[in-house]
């Protein structure tokens, strides 16, 4: 008990920063769950509670999240939920530290790399809510740790890849992510021989993603027609085009899909998908059309072809206007953009169909009767969170600052920005490149922007952290 003590006393003075901020990122996280009970609505959220009461391969969306909510079921439904998301954003935040300093960046800076994790206001709304983002991240996050831990044991790399894999399971945008991180262990075998990970490393690596991403496509095979994990990849390509698209050189039996008014007059892109005069013809409570998504894939694909330019730019504004912007606006609707922030009223649930039957009350009856009247914002707590998320937030400008950090030291140092900065430019680039621009998906790339800023700027050590602060408790206990 000595030692320990001794040691404590040793590690403390050198982490003060990171446990003040995860102090404070703990604090703020249990105003936000006492101000919002038992936590906040998404649209999509009532697909992933219909999920839980019983998993099955949605076509619009993937089944991670709902087996999430199904095992917290037994521990107090919705409210365990959001306890549990932000337990998970607390974890992420110690992980992100705990690889920096590893890597061997002080303390003083890795503490600012995980604070985006810990403290800012828009991340913990979003852990607040019943949605997929919250566990994405920390199993992205987790993934990358392991990979990357430096004078890992050989399996590491392969338990990162499975969590990458689950986050895959989670939310498809995961599965180029592993694509990276793949090819970079390849990559790295390649070039460092015995120092790198070995070929059976790579190989079982490779085996480890694709087996429970292969399982999962029969299954979805089986209940929906096709080996894939969505049946949406058409759609959502057509509403990143329907913005800007015009007919004249669309096939003729793809006319049909020709979204009404002027480009400039259109609804925004992922707005153009839900839409109910939207040509997709989908409906709330159904699934798309398979035709109609091939068919969808087709336009989109013909359209971008036709007007290269006209894509070029409607991105380059999503990415590099709105994504590093000082606010995240109104984009894609006032009414979307708006369940990003802490609301002074909570809203009634929808009375639309579900995908599998019943309403969103219905849904969420099933699966937590205390939860079926909806939120209840609590005061003073939720205006204390209200007031937390508007000082305290990642703004764009700053968040462009860490994006290019890397970039800056890979100049100096003759290096490539490395694997962590090249997932979150995929995690901002590739919404607006496939659907659209949305704020959740820069509040989770943001997080791990700010570790490829620290991995980047990392240096490792000659002695790991423990055995450091091993020799400060010996030193201190002479």
């Amino acid at each position: 008990m000595a030692d320990a003590s001794v040691l404590v006393r040793g590690c403390v003075p050198r982490h003060r920063l990171f446990l003040a901020v995860f102090a404070l990122g703990a604090l703020a996280r249990a105003v936000a769950q006492a101000g919002y009970r038992p936590g906040l609505w998404f649209n999509d959220s009532f697909d992933y509670v219909q999920l839980a009461l019983g998993p099955f391969a949605h076509p619009i969306r993937p089944a991670g999240y709902g087996v999430f909510l199904w095992l917290v079921q037994p521990f107090g439904g919705v409210a365990a939920a959001v306890a549990v998301q932000h337990l998970l954003g607390l974890a992420s935040g110690a992980l992100v530290y705990a690889l920096l300093v590893r890597r061997g960046l002080p303390g003083w800076g890795a503490a600012p790399a995980a604070a985006p994790l810990l403290l800012d206001g828009d991340v913990i709304e979003l852990e607040t809510l019943v949605l997929s983002d919250t566990l994405f991240l920390f199993l992205l996050i987790a993934g990358l740790v392991l990979v990357l831990w430096p004078d890992a044991r050989p399996y590491l790399p392969v338990v990162g890849v499975l969590a990458l894999a689950a986050a895959t399971l989670t939310r498809t945008i995961g599965l180029p992510v592993l694509a990276i991180v793949l090819a970079w262990l390849a990559v790295r075998w390649l070039r460092t021989g015995r120092d790198g990970p070995g070929l059976r490393v790579v190989a079982a690596a490779a085996v480890t993603a694709a087996l429970p991403l292969g399982l999962y496509a029969v299954w979805f095979h089986a209940e929906n027609g096709r080996y894939s994990l969505t049946a949406t990849d058409g759609v959502f390509l057509w509403g990143r085009t329907a913005a800007f698209a015009r007919c004249e050189g669309i096939s003729p039996e793809l006319r049909y899909l020709c979204p009404a008014g002027e480009p400039g007059e259109r609804k925004a892109s992922s707005s153009q998908v839900w839409a109910p005069e939207s040509p997709i013809g989908w409906r709330y409570g159904e699934a798309f059309d398979p035709e109609v998504n091939a068919d969808a894939q087709r336009f989109a694909l013909q359209t971008i072809a036709a007007q290269p330019w006209d894509y070029v730019t409607t991105i380059s504004y999503d990415l590099f206007v709105r994504t590093f912007a000082w606010h995240h606006g109104d984009h894609p609707t006032p009414v979307t953009a708006r369940k990003y922030d802490f609301p002074e009223k909570a809203e009634a649930f929808p009375s639309w169909p579900v995908l599998g039957g019943g309403t969103p009350r219905d849904v969420v009856a099933a699966y937590d009767p205390g939860s079926a009247q909806g939120t209840r914002v609590v005061e003073p707590w939720a205006g204390i969170a209200r007031g937390y998320q508007k000082a305290v937030s990642v703004r764009g400008p700053l968040l462009a600052i860490i994006v290019l950090v890397p970039l800056a030291v890979a100049v100096r140092r003759r290096r490539s920005p490395g694997p962590v900065w090249a997932v979150a430019v995929l995690l901002l680039a590739f919404p607006p490149l496939t659907v659209d621009f949305d704020h959740r998906y820069v509040v989770t790339a943001t997080p791990v922007a700010a570790l490829a800023a620290g991995y980047a700027l990392a240096r490792r050590r000659s002695a790991a952290p423990i055995e450091r602060d091993a020799h400060l408790a010996a030193s201190t206990a002479l």
